[in-house]
Order: C-alpha cells, then sequence, then structure tokens
C-alpha cells in the first residue's frame, strides 16, 4: 500500500518546519520552470520561447551546475548542417555536436524511424528483449571484426566498460595466477572520459588531478613510440592497451600502420588485450566505416559512442567472442541501455553510413576541404599544420585558437577547439556540402587577422 495515500498534505512531518521548500512561496517551481501562473492577460512574464539569449543564459548560471565554459550562444533549431540560435542567426556548423550529428541536424529517415519507434515502444530496460537492440546488435557484428556488442549510454561508459572486460579477461584467462595482469597503457594527448576510470586513462592531468586518487595502474606513453609501449607490454602487467586511431579532444593527430601493428603483434605474444577508442573517429568519419579500418590492424574490444545514434545518447562495447567468454551475467549492466527508441535511432545511422557510396562522399569532402584550407591559410604565419583524416581535421596554431573560434561563432561558423587549445577542431556532419566546405573556408580565411590582433596586445 502506498504510503503516500495516507500522508496529509498538511502534514507537519511531510517537510520540516526550517525546510527551504516549505519558505519558498507558493509559485516558486512554476516560476522555476517559467509556467505563467496569472492570469491570461497579464504581460508580466514571457514564455520560454520568447526570452533572449541573455535571459536564458543568466538562468543558466543560476540553475545549473557550472561545469562548462559555453559559448554565448543559446541555439534553438537545426537543419542539415545549419544552426539557428534564438534572434534567428545562422550558423554553419563545423562541431555536429562534438562529432555526434553524423547526419546533421532533422535528418528525415533519422526522425522517421523514431517518431515510428516512440509509437510503439521507448524502453523496457535490460531485464527483457528488445527487436531493434538485437537488429542493431547483428549490423554492428556484420560490418566489423566483433562478434558480440554491449551497449551503454556514452563514451565514457563504453570505456569503463572496457576496462571491466579486460581486467575480467585476465582473471578468467589466467585461473591460477594469484596476481593477474591489471594495469593499463594509455597515451599522451589521448582523452578516453570523465568518470573514475576513464579518467585514470586521459592524459591531461588537469582533468585528473581534482579527483585524485583515481584508479591506478595505468602508464602513460608518448603516442607512436613504439619501443616503449612494447617493453611495457612484454612486462607481463599490462590488462589491456587503450589507443585511439586519431586522437580528437588531443588535437587530430592520426597514428600510423606501423604503431599500431607493432601494438597487436605485441599484446598477442603477452596475452594482453587491444583496445581501439573510436568514439570520435569511429563510424566513417574518416571515410573508412571504422577508424582502423585504414590501417588494416584490428582490436580485441572497440569503444564507439557519439555519432551511433545521430544525437541521442549511446555507447557500445565491441568485442570478440574470447573477450565475451570472459564475462557472465551481472558482471555489468545499464537501466538505459540500448533501449528501443535509441537502437532504431542508430539502427538508421549506421545504416546510412555504411553505404560505401556515403563513406567515398566523405573521403572526397575530406580530402576537398584539407586542399581547400591549405590553400587558402596553409601560408598563413600562426598555421604551423593543417592535418586530419575525412571530415576530423585540426589546424594546429602557434598561438591559442580562442581568439579565432570566437571570431568564426561571430561570423556565422561554429567551430571547436582542441589539443592544448591552440588547435581548431573541424568535425562536421558528414553530409555537409562542398559548397558549405567552402563558406567555411571563407569564413576562417576571414577571421584569421584576430590573431595577429591578439598577440600584438
Amino acid at each position: 500500500m502506498s504510503w503516500s495515500l495516507h500522508l496529509p498534505l498538511n502534514n507537519p512531518h511531510a517537510a520540516a518546519p526550517h525546510s527551504s521548500l516549505t519558505s519558498r512561496p507558493a509559485n516558486y517551481f512554476a516560476a522555476c520552470l517559467n509556467v505563467d501562473t496569472r492570469a491570461p492577460d497579464s504581460d508580466q512574464s514571457k514564455p520560454l520561447k520568447d526570452k533572449r539569449s541573455s535571459e536564458i543564459i543568466a538562468d543558466e548560471k543560476k540553475f545549473i551546475v557550472g561545469t562548462y565554459a559555453r559559448a554565448p550562444v543559446v541555439l534553438e533549431s537545426g537543419k542539415g548542417c545549419k544552426l539557428y540560435d534564438v534572434e534567428g542567426r545562422e550558423y554553419l556548423d563545423l562541431t555536429s555536436g562534438i562529432a555526434v550529428n553524423a547526419l546533421g541536424h532533422g535528418d528525415s529517415d533519422w526522425l522517421r524511424a523514431l517518431a515510428q519507434q516512440a509509437e510503439v515502444l521507448a524502453h523496457v530496460s535490460n531485464v527483457y528483449y528488445s527487436v531493434p537492440q538485437v537488429e542493431l546488435a547483428k549490423r554492428l557484428v556484420a560490418s566489423s571484426f566483433a562478434d558480440r556488442v554491449f551497449f551503454c549510454n556514452s563514451g565514457t561508459e563504453a570505456n569503463e566498460a572496457a576496462i571491466k572486460f579486460s581486467r575480467k579477461f585476465q582473471r578468467h584467462s589466467n585461473p591460477d595466477k594469484t596476481d593477474p595482469s591489471m594495469e593499463f597503457i594509455a597515451f599522451s594527448n589521448c582523452f578516453h572520459g570523465r568518470t573514475m576510470g576513464a579518467l585514470a586513462l586521459t592524459s591531461k592531468e588537469h582533468y585528473r588531478t581534482p579527483f585524485q586518487p583515481v584508479m591506478p595502474g595505468v602508464t602513460f606513453l608518448e603516442y607512436g613510440d613504439t619501443q616503449a609501449a612494447v617493453e611495457k607490454i612484454q612486462s607481463g602487467k599490462v590488462a589491456a592497451v587503450f589507443v585511439e586511431p586519431i586522437q580528437g579532444e588531443g588535437g587530430i593527430y592520426s597514428s600510423t600502420k606501423e604503431f599500431l601493428q607493432s601494438l597487436r603483434t605485441a599484446c598477442d605474444k603477452a596475452g594482453c588485450l587491444l583496445v581501439f577508442d573510436e568514439v570520435q573517429c569511429g563510424l566513417g568519419r574518416t571515410g573508412y566505416l571504422w577508424a582502423h579500418e585504414a590501417y588494416n590492424v584490428y582490436p580485441d574490444i572497440m569503444t564507439l559512442a557519439k555519432p551511433l545514434a545521430g544525437g541521442l545518447p549511446i555507447g557500445a562495447v565491441l568485442v570478440t567472442e574470447q573477450v565475451a567468454a570472459a564475462i557472465e551475467y551481472g558482471d555489468h549492466g545499464s537501466t538505459f541501455a540500448g533501449n528501443p527508441l535509441v537502437s532504431s535511432a542508430a539502427i538508421t545511422v549506421l545504416d546510412k553510413i555504411s553505404d560505401p557510396s556515403f563513406l567515398a562522399s566523405v573521403t572526397e569532402k575530406g580530402q576537398y576541404f584539407k586542399d581547400l584550407l591549405v590553400s587558402s591559410i596553409g601560408g598563413n604565419s600562426h598555421v604551423k599544420e593543417i592535418r586530419g583524416f575525412g571530415l576530423i581535421i585540426g589546424i594546429d596554431l602557434d598561438v591559442s585558437a580562442s581568439p579565432l573560434v570566437e571570431a568564426c561563432q561571430q561570423s556565422g561558423l561554429l567551430v571547436l577547439t582542441a589539443g592544448k587549445g591552440n588547435v581548431v577542431r573541424i568535425v562536421p556532419p558528414l553530409i555537409i556540402s562542398k559548397e558549405e566546405v567552402e563558406k567555411a573556408v571563407g569564413i576562417l580565411k576571414k577571421c584569421f587577422h584576430v590573431l595577429d590582433e591578439a598577440t600584438s596586445t
């Protein structure tokens, strides 16, 4: 029997007299939610949609925990590669929600899949089977090295699962060892997430230091240093090596085939797992379905997330049968993961991006973008290098990229930073047109003068 049925609303024990809830006005919660409790003819309040950016930004600072240094832009709608703020200003989006909106904003097939699934079934938890989740897993297995899939809700969750799976694999594979391999290798400039295990694998100290102690047993090596990596793997203490074939947050650094192949060979000899983090670089962004395909080197575990559901939260861990055999009921889980709604969206995204003609267009547009950048701004004194693979591109500067990013935003172009703040990160929707590429490069070139102004002050 429900307790609430027998608890009078005016029961003095329901909330203590000193409670902040009892001291607030009756319409406090309505005010927080911007619900107008006054008569319909009152003009003393404005609906949320009529609020201007400054008001919304002020509300954000008042009500949301301050973990984000947001750009002063309040976005309201989007279509394709375009975004619009609450004042109606248009922006060309080269961020795609940090490499998430691979099909752009408002893709018609994606919307149709969501609407159809939402009418039928959105969520049931993983206590039960659901058809879209199984269909998505079948597609991921069919299109990759993997035999099985574990679903979660984000990239950091995917890497947390990979950490657990790696350690469980070592215990399962070495049942007689009292001290199985439990350590990990990660690399300079890497980013694997912000939860405690994934954070321990992330190289930037200022991300980790406020939350020490994080998970012990992680060794950071120089990205691309084959000798150091092989020597550490041969120590026999390493459960898994975590590596991004192309580093996004770290500054758009690409691996080499020789480096990845050396890791693969050393891991095989030592019984160590090789984990490819393709949260940002995977699923078509390089022009290959999976970034590691460009190197012809394959992992034991691959983590995915950002673009997989086209804007809805999802993560996935793809594993070989050998790894999956170590995992038992209850070893890991997630309430929301792979629910019917998000899985239906992901099936649509995966099907569209997997099309060979789609992938070929990403390769073509990525090369066109890089060539245009080189010819337009490559000679600028502040440009050290223009690098990338497909539609993940970095402009490495000799100064902070922030003034340029801000100037671009004011000119209607949204880009990101990476590395140590000195890299302009370009990760547009994969559907971007050549005309939009040309427009973007034109705006970037026009805004470059702010770097001279910033260095002269």
